[in-house]
């Protein structure tokens, strides 16, 4: 493998990624929280009273609801890109 399909093929792999990312929580109301990636100034202010700020940064907000939808409500508060956080992965943690 040369040196430039490598160049080519990481960055693909990471949009392939967080596209799937992307899709996953557009599509399910899984993930026990989201992470709001460069949220917008007002965006804390805006949120419901059912909302959870679990952790609010410059760069990111992490938030939970309980509500349906609520990955479509923050695209519509004006969130650049919402993803999932807490979810286990593929495989299944083992049993303590």
């Amino acid at each position: 493998m040369t040196i430039r399909a490598v160049l080519i093929a990481l960055p693909l792999m990471f949009l392939g990624w967080l596209s799937t990312l992307v899709v996953v929580a557009l599509l399910t109301d899984d993930a026990p929280a989201y992470v709001v990636v460069l949220p917008k100034t007002q965006m804390l202010e805006a949120l419901p009273g059912d909302v959870s700020v679990l952790a609010a940064s410059p760069f990111s907000l992490t938030v939970a609801s309980e509500s349906e939808g609520f990955v479509k409500s923050l695209y519509n508060m004006g969130a650049r890109l919402v993803l999932p956080a807490g979810l286990p992965g593929c495989l299944p943690l083992p049993k303590a």
